[in-house]
């Protein structure tokens, strides 16, 4: 399928393509076997075909000191600086060929990152106890190639090729096949905004492949708007709907791209490639808060850091960095999240010095939004990793994980939340020499502006991305009140199933409103004509909430603090 990479054309034999319009010359190498002339055409495409099959281990030949892997590589031998791997696509025997996903309003989605976890076979040994649980889909945090063999997948520089940490392109399709046979959909974060820094080659051969004067903080921005790169992006995507069977991708920080009519496109090609028989769904992060990409035909959702960075300041009182955003009148804030999607819908935002961000959103249905109290960037970019059990009263975390999975707006967990996990999710990579040097330093100077980290030795304790030791913290151990929180998600997500879901394709918001400084009340008119009315308080004072029939959940007495009540009305 892809114009880029090693392509089987049988059984014994494989062409070969490259995009090096830098270099007159490249050649074939392939591990012991005879080295392949590579036939250049006008617009810099190099092609090859040699006599072996999947399992054959290869390069491409620049010049004498430089050989490089393939940037489509589908598996690598020996990391991202070593041998690219020929890969049969149809392989693997799928068991579950039947399966078409689930529709998007179903969606109750577990972020894991495979690493911590075990790998691919460790995550699929988790998908009885999270279909058993409620959750109905999996978010793999990104598991591109990277350098070493600790990360959080961001650094990646072989978007095509799984991490050889993780498992093999078959073990991957292993977990999907497992995921699927047990009702669970899978959906992948995908990075197509940068590269990482370590084992990125495409500047040696392909300097078009990056715009030098447009900036972002990795470098030129990607120039999706070439040919060649639009089609080496849109090609990975459809190899893990196509492929891997994947049920939806998160394109991660879309922002920093800088081109929506990459986007758009993209998920026009994406749609009309899986067909209308299949639940294929797109979900976007974006911090422009761009209403106009949300919709059936292109992405069915956007992250919603607004709900998250309000909810945060409610639980914690922090009202540092982003947080100063949502700091004041975090109530009235919270209302219009609830009500509307975006809170953030076109105001100057303190945090990025007075200028407008987002646009109108309460047109859009509640389920163009995936709301969460936690993930990975939430978690792990805290200088110490701390979860909110950690940060906010136990009572209070309770009630805010009632609005997230009664609430209409599809939600989104981190591994660990239903365990009550009290286990850090720190930044790590697995950098060597002047690199990891730089990372840590980096990391650490990150937090100097913030009072907690202002003295250097403070900042000596933040830890180093680089030790083993950080990434083995960062697994998810269950808390001390383990039994207790899978009984409050168990007991949610029931509920969800049974009075929400069925309800939620055609739910309209009739408003929200502020009741006090920390609370809440906020009603929908649900697809069957229903209404769904929800009560919080994360004050420390009680308030009044609406006289109702008896709610179909409550923690807590109604009004009182660090309570909610769900009331769903026929």
């Amino acid at each position: 399928m892809s114009s880029w990479g090693a392509t089987p054309v049988a059984a014994d034999r494989t062409r070969f393509r490259l995009w090096a319009p830098d270099r007159p010359e490249v050649t074939l190498e392939i591990d012991g076997g005879q080295a392949v002339a590579m036939t250049r055409d006008e617009d810099g495409w190099f092609s090859a075909e040699a006599p072996v099959g999947a399992g054959a281990r290869y390069r491409f030949r620049l010049d004498a000191d430089l050989a490089v892997p393939d940037p489509a590589a589908r598996a690598q031998a020996g990391g991202v600086h070593g041998w690219s791997v020929v890969v049969d696509p149809d392989a693997y025997r799928w068991t579950t060929s039947d399966w078409v996903g689930r529709p998007w309003e179903e969606a109750v989605i577990e972020e894991v990152h495979a690493g911590v976890l075990g790998g691919f076979a460790g995550v699929a040994e988790r998908l009885p106890a999270l279909a058993d649980l409620g959750v109905t889909a999996i978010e793999l945090m990104p598991v591109n190639a990277f350098g070493g063999t600790r990360n959080w997948g961001y650094d990646g520089v072989l978007p095509y090729a799984p991490a050889e940490a993780y498992g093999s392109p078959e073990e991957l399709k292993a977990l999907v096949d497992r995921a699927h046979a047990l009702g669970l959909m899978v959906f992948l974060d995908v990075v197509y905004n940068h590269f990482g820094p370590d084992g990125n080659y495409l500047g040696a051969y392909a300097g078009g492949f990056f715009h030098s004067d447009v900036h972002t903080p990795w470098g030129g921005a990607v120039a999706v708007d070439a040919e060649p790169v639009h089609r080496f992006f849109v090609d990975n995507a459809r190899m893990w709907l196509e492929e891997y069977r994947i049920d939806g991708l998160r394109f991660d920080a879309v922002h920093a791209i800088g081109n929506p009519g990459f986007l758009d496109a993209m998920a026009t090609e994406l749609r009309e490639a899986v067909g209308p028989d299949r639940h294929v769904h797109l979900v976007l992060e974006n911090e422009e808060n761009d209403a106009q990409r949300l919709g059936a035909d292109r992405f069915n959702a956007q992250w919603n850091d607004d709900f998250h960075n309000v909810l945060h300041v409610l639980l914690t009182g922090e009202s540092s960095a982003y947080y100063q955003d949502f700091a004041e009148k975090p109530a009235e804030r919270l209302a219009r999240c609830l009500a509307e999607g975006f809170i953030y819908q076109g105001e100057g935002s303190p945090n990025h010095d007075g200028k407008p961000r987002g646009s109108k959103s309460g047109h859009l249905p509640p389920t163009a939004f995936v709301s969460f109290l936690q993930n990975h960037d939430q978690v792990g970019n805290r200088a110490m990793g701390e979860r909110l059990t950690l940060l906010a009263d136990a009572d209070k975390l309770r009630a805010a994980t009632a609005l997230l999975l009664l609430g209409p707006q599809i939600p989104l967990l981190f591994m660990g939340d239903s365990e009550g996990s009290r286990a850090p999710f720190l930044f790590f990579t697995d950098f060597h020499d002047e690199l990891a040097d730089a990372v840590r330093e980096g990391r650490r100077k990150e937090f100097a502006k913030f009072e907690a980290f202002a003295d250097p030795e403070a900042r000596a304790r933040i830890p180093d991305p680089n030790a083993r030791s950080t990434f083995d913290q960062s697994r998810p151990e269950p808390g001390p009140e383990v039994a207790a929180w899978r009984a409050l998600y168990g007991e949610l997500l029931g509920l969800r199933h049974t009075h929400i879901v069925p309800r939620l394709k055609g739910t309209t918001s009739l408003g929200a409103e502020a009741v006090g400084e920390a609370a809440v009340v906020a009603r929908w008119r649900m697809g069957d004509g229903a209404t769904l009315t929800i009560a919080l308080n994360l004050g420390d004072t009680g308030v009044s909430f609406p006289e109702l029939a008896q709610p179909l959940f409550a923690h807590g007495e109604p009004g009182a603090p660090a309570s909610v009540a769900v009331w769903v009305e026929a």
